[in-house]
């Protein structure tokens, strides 16, 4: 199956702790090398940035899992329109006014976290991605994702 090359933010979240599901905010200042300004997983390290696929988060949905909404999963960015988990790493992302590098698929949940308690369930490990900032700015909801480079 040919992966959607443009996707959109449908909503942009933050943290100030780890671990905790983040609330959406209006809009977020991305920062080069850093990632979400004021969030608890920017950091000068390669998972600046998590993404998660409304895609994703209605396969919770449909084993019935209630109250799912963006930020649930921790996730920096929802984002629908496009496979994440299927874009290789060292894919371009062009996301609002910013330019990201996928660096990471999925990971590995640690023990504890606040989201597998209150959902049971979490799709991030498997589908979840990862970014740096390269070229940083605002992203808000509503903003395209377009590959630019695989």
């Amino acid at each position: 199956m040919e992966q959607n090359r443009l996707g959109k933010v449908i909503s942009v979240n933050i943290s100030d702790k780890k671990g905790v599901i983040k609330e959406p905010i209006e809009y977020g200042v991305f920062e080069v090398g850093h990632g979400l300004k004021g969030d608890a997983h920017a950091g000068d390290w390669h998972r600046q940035v998590s993404l998660l696929g409304n895609e994703s988060i209605d396969k919770m949905r449909n084993i019935g899992i209630e109250g799912l909404v963006p930020g649930k999963f921790a996730e920096n960015l929802t984002t629908e329109g496009m496979i994440l988990y299927e874009l290789p790493v060292g894919t371009k992302l062009k996301i609002g006014e910013t330019l990201h590098e996928v660096t990471q698929i999925g990971k590995e949940c640690h023990s504890g976290c606040a989201i597998k308690k209150q959902v049971g369930k979490c799709v991030m490990p498997k589908e979840g991605i990862f970014t740096i900032v390269l070229k940083g700015g605002k992203i808000k909801s509503g903003d395209i994702i377009e590959v630019i480079h695989e």
